[in-house]
This record gives structure tokens, sequence and C-alpha cells, in this order.
């Protein structure tokens, strides 16, 4: 992949580039940084409302005539959003992208943006809220997010919440679009098609404006803990913590938590909570290293007579994981599987094109994830075991628990 310097009103805007004739197919992508929920947090879920308005067709058109136009060609046309980003993704034949270009720029230069469809989101939206009401495992992520990030963007569920979607109007949806500035996009063009495309009609879809600074959250540190009941069989328990760790260090931090909760029946949580215990069918901890935040964090379900029990093995678990780090069989086995899943990640063309839009995203330059790989290898036992004890804070542990006593 290449990254080229797209000049347009005085601007340099980066197109990644890779040409791959494995298939006769196209991958395209607006992408827009800073522009998903994190950039309108007065008014929570409005990024994602804004997206799925725009998947509702032109106002001319309507959706159903518009995605007849997509299917008749094959042409798979999605808006997404995320926290930090907002984006356009073209899929199809080479043979059929102009004609999905075209058909882009029109849903640009007209947006569904009409009440009736506001309306109708909006009502399809509150039943989604209401219907994860329910869902408790939803519910405790979403106490836990609260608990880790009260008080800023990411406290609130990015499908927003019922009395925020209440207070969305077309005004809102039409400010939140008129503001993804091309100061802040990048764009990948992938498959088997020539870097020389005209873009400038779709590109002056768009306007100038300022260029967003994505903000980094702290994720608390003040062990806070949260106890909701429901008419529940089960406890579903949440918990995370803050991870501090340098930008050159975060494949440390992955080799450790493959062991510590991330390799299914192998990992240190498993074996003690499940195989030791048995309080838990499945338990797990994760990673999220981020532009805008940084953390760890996992789940487990369980009885609601052991929920507490399953807290304070969890806690003495992450001690002695700081404490005493891992083994030598243990590292050894970690290396084999993250270097042996390589050949899996990189085996489509969209898999080799995620790797390098992440790398850019990420600030790196293009060959990082080889480089992490060989960084890896070349990991030793003191070396982990030290990054690992010097990382204390993963003791500073959050819970959101959702049981029925």
């Amino acid at each position: 992949m290449k990254k080229i310097d797209l000049k347009y009103k005085n601007l340099n805007i980066p197109l990644l580039y890779e040409f791959d004739n494995s298939m006769p197919v196209v991958n395209f992508k607006l992408i827009f940084k800073a522009s998903g929920s994190v950039a309108n947090d007065k008014f929570p879920g409005l990024a994602n409302l804004v997206a799925k308005m725009l998947n509702e067709g032109t106002s001319k058109l309507g959706v159903s005539e518009f995605a007849n136009l997509l299917e008749l060609k094959a042409v798979n046309l999605s808006v997404f959003s995320g926290f930090e980003t907002f984006g356009f993704e073209i899929n199809t034949l080479k043979e059929n992208f102009n004609y999905g270009l075209n058909l882009l720029i029109s849903l640009l230069k007209d947006p569904n943006f009409t009440q009736k469809t506001l309306d109708k989101i909006k009502t399809l939206i509150k039943g989604e809220i209401a219907s994860n009401n329910t869902d408790f495992d939803y519910l405790s992520r979403t106490e836990l997010n609260r608990l880790l990030y009260e008080d800023t963007s990411l406290e609130y569920p990015q499908i927003g919440t019922l009395e925020s979607i209440d207070e969305i109007g077309l005004n809102e949806v039409k400010e939140f679009f008129n503001a993804l500035f091309l100061e802040n996009l990048f764009i990948v063009l992938a498959g088997d098609i020539k870097e020389n495309i005209d873009l400038n009609e779709l590109l002056n879809c768009f306007k100038n404006g300022n260029k967003n600074n994505l903000p980094f959250i702290k994720t608390s540190d003040e062990q806070k803990l949260s106890f909701v009941k429901k008419q529940v069989e089960q406890a579903y328990i949440y918990f995370g913590a803050p991870y501090n760790v340098k930008k050159d260090e975060i494949f440390k931090a992955n080799v450790a938590i493959f062991i510590f909760g991330s390799s299914g029946f192998g990992s240190r949580l498993m074996e003690e909570i499940r195989v030791k215990r048995g309080l838990a069918y499945s338990i797990y901890a994760r990673v999220d290293f981020g532009l805008s935040s940084s953390k760890i964090w996992g789940y487990m379900q369980t009885k609601n007579e052991s929920k507490d029990d399953a807290i304070e093995v969890i806690k003495s678990e992450f001690l002695k994981f700081v404490k005493d780090g891992v083994s030598q069989d243990e590292l050894n086995n970690a290396k084999n599987f993250l270097l042996g899943s390589v050949v899996l990640q990189k085996e489509t063309m969209f898999g080799r094109i995620n790797i390098k839009q992440k790398e850019f995203y990420m600030g790196e330059e293009f060959g990082e994830f080889e480089r992490t790989l060989e960084k890896i290898k070349a990991l030793n036992l003191d070396d982990l075991n030290k990054f690992i004890k010097a990382h204390d804070e993963i003791l500073n542990l959050s819970f959101s628990v959702v049981s029925g006593s």
C-alpha cells in the first residue's frame, strides 16, 4: 500500500492505495477522523442516527428505489459510525465501481433528510434501546462504561438514550452532516483498479472547515462498584481498569493479556474461574488501545449467589498476574499462536487492507504489523515480566454487576 496526497482546495487529502487483482473487486472508503460519536457529546446517539438516515437513500428516490439501483449492479454501499470515525464504504465488482461511486455522489448531494425519515429512524432506534433494556449483558457493559468514563462522551452508549434521541431534530442532523470537513478525511482505494481516478465531484460534496482534535479520555482508576438488581437467574459481571501503555510497548501488553485472559481455555482466568472453581462457563479479558482511550476490560457470567466470590477471584488473579508475571511455557505458547495466526489475518485482500488502514490511522508507518511480529518473536521472559509488574494500574478495577440478588 502507498499513501498518495490528493491536491484539493489547498489541502492534501491522504489516499491509501493498494492494487490487488486477486479478485475483480474494489473496496473504497471515505473515513472522517474525530468525527464519530466523539464529535458531538451534547446529543448522544446523533452520529449513529445520521448514519442510519444516510442509509435511507436520497430524498428524491427514497430508500426502496435507491436500494433497487444498488442491487441492480450488486453494489454494497454503506454508511458507518464509530466513536472516533464516521465514514462511507463501497464494495463492488470493478466493472461497477463508477456506477457505485455515482450513486454515492447522488446520496451526498441529496440525502434523505426529511422529517418522515427522521421520525422513522428515531422510532427504530427507540425500539432498539427498549430491547437493550432487557439485554442484561448490554446493561452491565453500558454501566461499566459509565463507571470508567463518567462525565465524558464515552459514558453513553453510541446508540444514545431515549432522552437524547427525543431531543434530536433535523437541524442537528444537518449540522452533523455539514461538519464532515475535508480536513478530517482520508480515503482508502483497494482492489483491481488504477489509482488515478477522478474524485473531484465526490470531494466537492464536502466543505472545508476545522480539523478536529481527538481528545484522550482518561479511564477511571477509582475502583468503583455498581450492583443493578434485575429479575435474572445469572449475574452479568463486567470489569475494567486503566492500562497506560506506551505505544512502542503495546505488543507486550497484547502478549501478556493473551496469556492472562484472551486465549480461551488456556488463559489464566479461564483456568482459575472455570476449570478449578466452576464459577462460570466462560470468562475473558481484552485490551483496547485506541487514540481516544486505553483500558483493560473483561466479562463473565455466574450464578447470583457466586457473584461476590467471582469478583474476589478476579481481583486475586489480577494481583497474582502483576506480582508473579508469566512462565516461559506460557510465553512460548502465546508466541506460537500469535505468530501462527498471521496467515489467517492476511488471507484475504480485505484483511490485508484493514491492517494497512489501521497502521495509517494509528500514525504508524506501513509495515508496522510485520515489525510487531518480529518484536513478539524476539520478546524474552524477563522483559515481559518487567513490563507486567510495571503496570499495576490494572489492579484499579471497577466492576459492573447486573444480578438477581
